[in-house]
């Protein structure tokens, strides 16, 4: 048994982590045991590696933030599942491991579908899905434009956008992701650079742009505005450039443009239980029913962490980095 464990943050994130024996205790009443099957490297994973993301955890610390797993043993008093079983294992548990200790009541049980879509189920879904719903009551024929649309969550909210009847401008930072974006079913797919708002104008022959939705910030943020219709709202939830987001006074003053920031960690914090289990029960049907997935780029064993985390803070990637123990 592996666990990808640092003992310390610091620029380079796969200077800081390494694979080192795991040694589980035994089970404890309403735990059960269970085998990792998947778990994604996301762009958070990796700023909390170099100490950058907005809540770290002590240290020493395992890596990975979300995954799924199959249950090999009970602990004691566990009746609610059972030995084989897919599971959601707990956001922020540590899930760059080949096995972990769980509470029963931690788990949510999935459906059998494939554990390598539903690995990334926790935040990148549900970050696309809300940005689409919590900011502008968006109609069926409205146009949406994001940058960092080849990313994990620019993939899905193109998906999500297409089956609630949005329009979705998709801006991309090289010419190389053009195509794959396009096959993604993006409407419009462009490439960033200062005269965005011309482009997207001549896209959308002029239809106003109601939604805006930044994970680049810099410059970038900026290109967005200025692309947004009168009155038009930019969420900002990403720093791919880190750099601060960069807007003209023109959108804010003379065209009433709002500039807001979405955290999904926030939203779990406010979220009632309700809340959350209609997004999740939404998202589960989707992706077990193949109707929502994203690339995966390539899959690296546990004892493989630190080519994996080079791998996953590369630029030139096409789709997530899993670890998938062997």
């Amino acid at each position: 048994m592996l666990k990808a464990e640092y003992q310390q943050r610091g620029p380079v994130p796969q200077d800081v982590i390494a694979a080192v024996e795991l040694q589980l205790p035994p089970l404890a009443a309403g735990q059960v045991h269970v085998k990792v099957l998947a778990a994604p490297i996301n762009p958070s994973d990796v700023l909390t590696l170099t100490g950058e993301y907005g809540m770290l955890p002590p240290l020493p610390a395992i890596g990975g933030n979300e995954g799924v797993g199959r249950v090999e043993e009970l602990g004691p008093d566990v009746s609610t599942l059972k030995v084989g079983q897919m599971v959601l294992l707990p956001v922020g548990c540590g899930t760059w491991v080949t096995h972990l200790n769980a509470s029963a009541n931690k788990l949510i049980p999935l459906p059998e579908a494939d554990p390598q879509q539903l690995a990334m189920m926790t935040v990148n879904p549900p970050t696309a899905s809300l940005l689409l719903s919590e900011f502008v009551a968006l109609k069926p024929g409205d146009w949406v434009i994001q940058n960092a649309a080849n990313s994990g969550v620019g993939s899905y909210l193109i998906q999500l956008a297409k089956l609630r009847g949005f329009k979705t401008i998709n801006v991309v930072r090289r010419e190389s992701a053009v195509a794959g974006v396009t096959a993604e079913g993006g409407d419009v797919v462009l490439v960033d650079g200062p005269d965005l708002a011309k482009r997207v104008r001549e896209a959308t022959a002029g239809a106003p742009v109601v939604l805006g939705i930044d994970a680049v910030g810099g410059t970038a943020t900026d290109h967005l505005a200025a692309s947004l219709g009168d009155g038009g709202t930019l969420v900002n939830y990403g720093m791919m450039s880190r750099q601060p987001c960069q807007v003209s006074p023109a959108s804010f003053v003379f065209r009433g443009v709002t500039l807001k920031g979405f955290w999904l960690a926030k939203w779990f914090q406010n979220a009632s239980q309700a809340e959350q289990m209609k997004v999740f029960g939404e998202l589960t049907q989707l992706i077990a029913s193949g109707k929502l997935q994203t690339r995966v780029a390539a899959t690296f064993d546990v004892s493989q962490i630190k080519e994996a985390v080079t791998a996953a803070a590369g630029g030139e990637r096409n789709g997530k980095i899993l670890i998938v123990p062997k």
